[in-house]
């Protein structure tokens, strides 16, 4: 598919989310952050990406980036985000992108996206018009293309570009994880992105860091296909080389990050065959470390009276199970199953009988409330 919305860009793109914070505070390094812009830029990187949620990122934005380079050099893309966490209403949610323009000094926005759509907040975007209020930003110059960033099903993503066929571009999480994970399901969220002729930019290439730093016995399989390769570099490369991605951003913390990721993406090479069947290797590696051979198939969440979503809960803890950082499984428990917590469980056993794995449910609930609740 060829991509009409970027112009001599590396694929890499700079995340700015994770910007290396001074020890002790919350508050960004900018001199390092300011190193780290002049190497990506040096290396023929253009793609910055920003939010309005993202904790100091926009200031450190507007001080790193957008009062040192001419505004034709980059491409910037920010986010609207109308989830009820960011906005009470939708006067709030309208006036993000006069914050963010104020915080970064951009004038405009080169990319626009609605951040993070999924089911449970699709209704509020749509109740505050946040659609037609995009191609309004658009007609007066504040933005040059939107899309949105999204983190549901297949389904939901087709039903989403079929309603708003406008929309220019997606944002998907892949990672070689998460391709066929039957819960996140990257490989059909992009083939839907290719079935409606969009193209894709990908977030969490590394899921969240995780697959830089993977159990031994995948690093080991890695260093022996290729000892000079970094964990991280297979992870980028691997979404890279997918036709459909226009640009894989990476959520570089430091200098050290991002020399890395520009030694292999400032001429950037696809994978090969070979370089392919080692990370099929690697995923069969993983997929013996998550422990609850759940899949996702949510035949047990119907009928739940407490509605806890049990496939999600388990995959969030068949993260901690294959990587093993609690404090981290303990932070995406608290926002990414949605529902209930496992400890809302009334051991009324519907869940057991509606199986076809046949999962000891209640016994694997209670042990993720003794992992991720204590």
């Amino acid at each position: 598919m060829e991509n009409k919305l970027i112009d001599n860009c590396m694929k890499l793109g700079f995340g700015m989310m994770r910007l290396p914070r001074i020890e002790g505070t919350k508050n960004v390094d900018l001199e390092h952050t300011k190193k780290m812009v002049e190497t990506f830029i040096e290396a023929g990187g253009k793609y910055f990406d920003t939010a309005y949620v993202y904790e100091g990122s926009e200031e450190a934005t507007k001080a790193a980036l957008c009062d040192r380079y001419p505004r034709d050099s980059y491409y910037l893309a920010d986010k609207l985000n109308a989830s009820e966490f960011a906005c009470k209403n939708e006067e709030e949610a309208k006036n993000e992108i006069k914050v963010s323009l104020e915080r970064t000094g951009a004038g405009y926005f080169d990319f626009y996206l609605l951040h993070g759509i999924d089911e449970g907040n699709k209704e509020r975007f749509e109740r505050f018009g946040i659609w037609d209020y995009m191609r309004k930003l658009k007609e007066d110059g504040l933005i040059r293309h939107y899309g949105f960033s999204f983190h549901s099903t297949p389904e939901h993503l087709d039903e989403l570009l079929t309603d708003h066929p406008d929309a220019e571009f997606v944002q998907l999480q892949i990672n070689y994880s998460d391709w066929d994970d039957p819960l996140i399901r990257s490989r059909r969220c992009y083939e839907v992105a290719v079935k409606h002729a969009k193209p894709v930019i990908v977030m969490e290439p590394v899921k969240g860091g995780k697959l830089a730093d993977p159990p031994q016995e995948v690093k080991d399989i890695l260093t022996s296909a290729n000892p000079d390769a970094s964990f991280a570099s297979w992870a980028i490369r691997y979404t890279a080389s997918l036709p459909n991605v226009m640009v894989v951003l990476s959520g570089m913390s430091d200098l050290e990050q991002m020399n890395d990721n520009v030694s292999y993406m400032r001429e950037f090479q696809p994978l090969n065959d070979e370089e392919f069947g080692v990370l099929n290797s690697v995923v069969k590696m993983l997929q013996q470390y998550a422990g609850i051979a759940c899949t996702a198939c949510h035949y047990c969440t119907p009928g739940c009276p407490m509605e806890i979503h049990i496939p999600e809960i388990f995959a969030v803890m068949n993260v901690y199970k294959m990587y093993g950082n609690l404090h981290e499984a303990r932070n995406e428990y608290k926002w990414r199953p949605g529902g209930e917590m496992a400890s809302a469980c009334v051991q009324c056993g519907q869940c057991e009988d509606a199986c076809p794995q046949h999962l000891p449910i209640i016994s694997l609930l209670e042990e993720v409330v003794e992992t991720l609740e204590r």
